[in-house]
């Protein structure tokens, strides 16, 4: 299940926004190219071609992605169960140490956060959905299984 934030939505629509309006572009940068003569030979065609191409594909994945997408809304989710969007407090078990995670559909790639970003369908956001306060949670990791206390949910 495709689970997003609000804010992910949010997100989402004005990427979407922005390569439909890039559609736009490519489109006459097409129809300029066309107009300097034998399309065997123009590489700016070509080159046009495959930019719309491949904006027509992030398209169609960015609008796969809103339709399938459940949206977590703050007022459907108890406040004492991990849920899409909410940032945990973890202790993992065999070290001792507290980390802060935050379950997210979509990670934004950043790693200056101050806390981790787990996605939904990754192993750790598996075991971490619906689990609540006080809980441990097994996840299997490629290098073996870890174990995690929930020590609390950061509203």
């Amino acid at each position: 299940m495709n689970f997003i934030t609000p804010e992910e939505k949010s997100q989402l629509e004005q990427l979407l926004s922005s390569l439909r309006a890039a559609d736009k572009m490519l489109i006459q940068r097409i129809q300029e190219a066309r107009a300097l003569g034998d399309l065997r030979e123009n590489a700016e065609y070509h080159a046009a071609r495959e930019d719309k191409a491949m904006n027509d594909a992030k398209i169609k994945e960015v609008e796969s992605r809103l339709a399938s997408a459940h949206i977590a809304g703050e007022a459907s989710v108890p406040t004492d169960m991990v849920f899409v969007g909410m940032m945990v407090r973890l202790r993992d078990v065999d070290r001792g140490d507290d980390d802060l995670y935050k379950l997210v559909g979509e990670s934004t790639g950043r790693f200056d956060l101050e806390y981790i970003e787990v996605t939904t369908t990754s192993p750790m956001g598996v075991a971490l959905m619906k689990a609540r306060v006080g809980e441990v949670v097994r996840v299997d990791l490629p290098r073996g299984a870890k174990r995690f206390e929930i020590v609390e949910i950061v509203l």
